[in-house]
């Protein structure tokens, strides 16, 4: 990330950075997660925002299963 927060392309906005709070922090209330699922879908898809948002959209589509009943 770079450290003049002016001079930020578009690279920097492509990945979450798991180490700043403040990114992890606007990843969980932009996707609507909890922070242990915020931080496994960063390790997961080493940061990569685009990757974490498709995974989190396909979840939401997925109908929810009544096996159990």
């Amino acid at each position: 990330m770079a450290d003049d927060k002016a001079k930020r392309r578009s690279a920097d906005r492509a990945r979450v950075a798991a180490g700043e709070k403040y990114e992890v922090d606007y990843l969980m209330k932009s996707l609507n997660l909890g922070r242990d699922d915020a931080e496994q879908l960063i390790a997961k898809y080493d940061g990569n925002r685009q990757k974490i948002e498709a995974e989190v959209s396909k979840r939401k589509k997925r109908p929810k299963t009544y096996a159990h009943l």
